[in-house]
């Protein structure tokens, strides 16, 4: 391979490396989102952590009453 040949590949496979995380994070982008409009999950109480996170401060989610519920659908 030429030297030529090497830079035109690794042109290309930025390209493509640039291109796939692109995708990738439009569609993370896009799921938040239709998980915020549907009402799956408020993503606003994660964002409020920011501004409270004493130690004193209550959880967000009870984590004991998911993994119950997780047991039970399976």
């Amino acid at each position: 391979m030429s030297h030529q040949e090497i830079v035109d590949l690794q042109g290309y496979l930025k390209f493509f490396l640039i291109l796939a995380v692109f995708v990738i994070f439009y569609a993370y982008a896009y799921s938040i989102y239709k998980r915020d409009k549907k009402g799956e999950r408020d993503f606003e109480k994660y964002s409020d952590l920011v501004h409270d996170d004493s130690v004193e401060s209550k959880p967000l989610e009870d984590r004991n009453n998911n993994l119950d519920e997780n047991k039970k659908e399976k």
